[in-house]
């Protein structure tokens, strides 16, 4: 899907490169002056601005103010760079989420529903909301702050380099220290995250089946049983939560206190080199400078573990979908309900079940006429709704087939099977829409049709009886 935005991703590298030119000498310009023009030492700025105004102008006074007008545009350049290349990242990353939400979402349209009803509709609805918006966080912002922090050190490090080679190495060689300690600590909150993650998703899971199924639970008068589940899963996320968001930020803290050792280090480092070297008092206090800019790219760079700890992980439980199995697709060869108001069953040595392991239907025969009127009777957890399940082609058999006018399901397509037979599932789902749309569920159907459906059902007077009727 990158692939898609190749071009908006080269123009979105380019504006971090210009972002990162204007943003890099901004600490070295004001510093160079206290050497040039405070302690009367003149070279390049002071040199440039006197080929570039009127004799009449020269003096301290002009070369701070130029000093400082330049620093003040290079700054709102860099604003207006790292705004513009965070929107093109933005847009990109929403594009890209948009597109893995969509194919999901086909992809759903073939979902095993065997395999489906075992994730459950809170873990899907999870994975498609919370997990993609954790890698679109990752995208749009952790990414498009990295290349800019990343350019920037580089930028940084050049710049020492050329002032003072020898300081520069110390500062170059010691980060990478740094680096490694902070990602040791990250190495443990990643840990931490993913306990309160899978706490989340198990309050998610419990919450959505006791509401979903809170009927028969308050008809069962066990409220206070599955009520009180949840709470238990509501209080591991609080302790989890609570045990990740302390230790986490103890740990940007310390990773922040180790660069700070740093900092000050180098700044002890830079006045000795100013003692014992060529290093100028203002070289040194640009180093202060850079070491100062240093700090915000550094912990973007320090950041960015955490931040593809929690993508990563949401990536993960998001292949657990693309993991799942789809329905079979059937070709078309032949429709065995056409211009026919009825057809017979056959049911031939149906097996199935939903891990594997268990039967649920074994070796199930069974053969209706047309027209014929046939009630299922049977203990609850026999198998009767998973037979209609099969019936319908919701659910495929292990071993096995279904024939309609001695046709096999195989030869008829799932899709015309179901357009063809009628169901009331045990429990049916209202959409909060229209009559409508609730009696159509998006076909084209004359109204009529819709009419003569309500009168059946003794609603055609509730119906009319409502102020926008049917919609």
């Amino acid at each position: 899907m990158i692939l898609h935005h190749r071009r908006e991703l080269v123009a979105a590298n380019l504006i971090a490169i210009l972002g990162a030119l204007v943003s890099v000498p901004v600490p070295l310009l004001i510093p160079l002056l206290v050497d040039e023009v405070l302690l009367h030492k003149p070279a390049t700025a002071v040199g440039i601005m006197n080929r570039l105004f009127p004799e009449a102008w020269h003096g301290p006074v002009l070369y701070i103010s130029a000093i400082l007008l330049l620093t003040l545009s290079l700054r709102f350049l860099t604003l207006v760079f790292n705004v513009w290349q965070t929107r093109e990242f933005t847009l990109i990353s929403k594009d890209v989420i948009y597109r893995m939400r969509r194919d999901l979402l086909a992809r759903l349209e073939r979902f095993s529903m065997s395999e489906y009803e075992l994730l459950g509709s809170s873990t899907v609805a999870s994975h498609l909301v919370t997990d993609l918006d954790a890698i679109d966080s990752f995208v749009s912002q952790t990414t498009s702050k990295f290349i800019v922090a990343v350019l920037s050190v580089l930028g940084t490090a050049l710049v020492l380099l050329w002032m003072h080679w020898q300081l520069a190495l110390f500062i170059l060689l010691l980060n990478p220290f740094v680096i490694y300690l902070t990602t040791r600590f990250g190495q443990k909150v990643k840990q931490l995250k993913q306990r309160e993650n899978r706490a989340y998703q198990a309050f998610q899971e419990s919450l959505a089946e006791t509401l979903d199924a809170i009927q028969e639970i308050r008809a069962a008068n066990r409220e206070r049983h599955f009520i009180g589940r949840v709470i238990d899963a509501a209080r591991t996320i609080r302790d989890r939560s609570a045990s990740f968001t302390w230790r986490s930020d103890a740990a940007n803290r310390l990773s922040f206190m180790t660069f700070l050792f740093g900092f000050d280090a180098f700044r002890a480092l830079s006045m000795i080199m100013v003692l014992y070297s060529n290093l100028t008092i203002g070289e040194m206090l640009a180093v202060f400078a850079y070491l100062w800019f240093m700090m915000s790219p550094v912990q973007e760079i320090l950041n960015i573990q955490y931040a593809l700890h929690a993508a990563k992980a949401a990536l993960g439980r998001i292949n657990q979908l693309m993991d799942v199995r789809l329905e079979p697709r059937y070709p078309h060869e032949v429709n065995p309900f056409a211009d026919k108001v009825t057809t017979s069953i056959e049911v031939e040595d149906v097996c199935f079940s939903y891990d594997g392991e268990t039967p649920v239907l074994n070796g199930v025969n069974l053969q209706i006429a047309a027209g014929e009127k046939v009630a299922l009777v049977g203990a609850s957890g026999g198998g009767k709704t998973t037979l209609v399940q099969i019936l319908l082609g919701l659910y495929v058999p292990e071993r096995g087939r279904v024939c309609y006018d001695g046709v096999p399901v195989e030869r008829i397509g799932l899709d015309v099977v179901r357009d063809n037979v009628a169901t009331v599932l045990q429990q049916p789902a209202l959409f909060n829409d229209t009559v409508r749309a609730n009696l159509t569920l998006g076909a084209d159907i004359p109204e009529d049709r819709l009419w003569q459906a309500l009168e059946i059902a003794q609603l055609a007077e509730v119906v009319r009886g409502l102020e926008q009727g049917l919609d």
